[in-house]
C-alpha cells in the first residue's frame, strides 16, 4: 500500500467522523466539521500529485480516488438535506450526474477508451467543495447564507454542464457501435481494400526526392507510424526514406527526440513548437535532408488541456529552417489520423515542387 492510496483511504475514513460532527451538538462542532472537510479535501489534490510524481499510479488508486471523492461530497450533502439546510433535488442532480458518468466511463473502458478529466470537470469538483464548505459555515454564521446558496447554484450549473461535456465526448463510444460502420484500418493508412494502391503523391515525392538525391525521415505522435507506412507502401522507398520515430508519449518525445521538457509543459505536446522540435530532431538524428513531424489530438477524447479534438500540427524541417501548418480536423479518430497523413504529404509535395533553389542541399 503506497502513500497516495493511504491518503485516499484516510479521506474515506473521515466520512463517518464528518457526518457525526455535523449531526452532534456541542460548542464549535460546525467549525470542527468545516476544518475536517477542508483538510480531507486537500488530500484529494495531494494523493494525485504524489501518485504522478512518484510514479505510484495503481489500479487500486484509479478505483479508490474517484469513489472517495463522490462518497465524500454526497455523504455531507445527505446530512445537510436531513438537517434542512439543502433541498433534496440538489443531491439528486449531483448523484444522477455522477452515476451516469460512472456508467459511461465503464462502458468506454470496456471498449478500450479512457476519457480523461477536463478543466470543466475539475471546476465542477472545486465548485462542489466550495458550496459544501459554505453550507457548513453558514450554520454558525447565518450572514453567509446567501453566499452559500449562490455557491450551490454555481455548483449545480457546473455539475450539469460538465455532465453534458462528458456526454459529448462519449458520443463516439455510445454511437459508433450502433450507428456507424467503421472502416477497417490497414497498413499504410489507405483505403481498406485488398488491392490497395500506392498513393500517387508518394510516387511523385519519390521521383522528386530521387532527382535531388535527398533523404527523408519522419517523427510521428498521433498518427502512430501511418505516415512512415504510407511511404514504405511504395516499392523502392528505401531509395529516399531513411526511417521514422513514433513518439507517442511525452517521455519518448523528450528522451528519444530530445524535445525540451519546457515545451512539453507549455505550450504542450500538441503545438507548433513541439512539431518543429520533433521534425528538426528526426532530421538531425537520422541524417536526412528533410524531416516531417505530426502531433495532434486524434480523438475521440481530448487530453484534458482544453485543446479541441482534431487539432493537429505538421512541420517540415530542412537546412534552411522549414515550415509548418496547423489543422482542425472534424472527423473521428480514424479519419483525423489519415487526414493528418494526407496533409503531411501535401506539405512535403509542395515544398519539393518549389525546386532546389529553396530547399536544402
Amino acid at each position: 500500500m503506497n502513500l497516495p492510496n493511504l491518503l485516499t483511504l484516510a479521506r474515506l475514513a473521515t466520512i463517518p467522523l464528518l457526518m457525526a460532527l455535523l449531526m452532534l451538538r456541542f460548542p464549535y462542532h460546525d467549525q470542527a466539521a468545516a476544518a475536517l472537510f477542508v483538510l480531507a479535501s486537500l488530500t484529494d489534490t495531494l494523493d494525485g500529485n504524489l501518485a504522478r510524481s512518484r510514479n505510484q499510479v495503481t489500479e487500486l488508486g484509479k478505483f479508490l480516488d474517484p469513489l472517495a471523492d463522490k462518497l465524500f461530497i454526497l455523504s455531507v450533502l445527505i446530512v445537510l438535506v436531513q438537517e434542512g439546510e439543502l433541498s433534496v433535488w440538489v443531491v439528486m442532480v449531483i448523484f444522477s450526474r455522477e452515476l451516469l458518468i460512472t456508467v459511461l466511463r465503464s462502458l468506454s473502458a470496456s471498449q478500450g477508451h479512457v476519457i480523461s478529466a477536463t478543466p470543466f470537470g475539475k471546476t465542477k469538483t472545486i465548485s462542489q467543495v466550495l458550496a459544501v464548505l459554505l453550507l457548513i459555515l453558514q450554520r454558525p454564521y447565518p450572514q453567509l447564507r446567501w453566499l452559500a446558496l449562490a455557491a450551490v447554484a454555481f455548483a449545480v450549473v457546473f455539475t450539469v454542464a460538465s455532465g453534458m461535456d462528458y456526454l459529448w465526448r462519449f458520443r463516439h463510444v455510445v454511437l459508433r457501435p450502433h450507428f456507424r460502420a467503421r472502416p477497417e484500418a490497414v497498413p499504410g493508412g489507405g483505403a481498406p481494400s485488398a488491392g490497395q494502391q500506392v498513393d500517387p503523391r508518394v510516387v511523385t515525392i519519390h521521383e522528386l526526392l530521387a532527382k535531388q538525391d535527398w533523404k527523408l525521415a519522419v517523427a510521428e505522435s498521433c498518427t502512430g507510424g501511418l505516415l512512415a507506412a504510407t511511404f514504405t507502401d511504395s516499392p523502392g522507398s528505401s531509395d529516399f526514406f531513411k526511417g521514422g520515430i513514433v513518439s507517442y508519449t511525452n517521455e519518448v518525445k523528450e528522451h528519444l527526440l530530445q524535445v525540451p521538457g519546457r515545451l512539453l509543459e507549455d505550450p504542450g505536446p500538441v503545438s507548433a513548437e513541439v512539431a518543429q522540435a520533433m521534425a528538426e530532431s528526426v532530421r538531425r538524428q537520422l541524417a536526412a535532408d528533410l524531416g516531417v513531424a505530426i502531433t495532434g489530438l486524434a480523438g475521440p477524447e481530448s487530453d484534458g488541456t482544453g485543446k479541441p479534438v482534431g487539432l493537429t500540427y505538421i512541420w517540415l524541417a530542412d537546412q534552411r529552417g522549414g515550415e509548418g501548418r496547423s489543422f482542425q480536423f472534424a472527423g473521428d479518430r480514424w479519419r483525423n489520423r489519415r487526414q493528418a497523413v494526407s496533409e503531411a504529404l501535401e506539405l512535403l509535395l509542395r515544398r519539393l515542387q518549389e525546386g532546389p533553389s529553396t530547399a536544402s542541399t
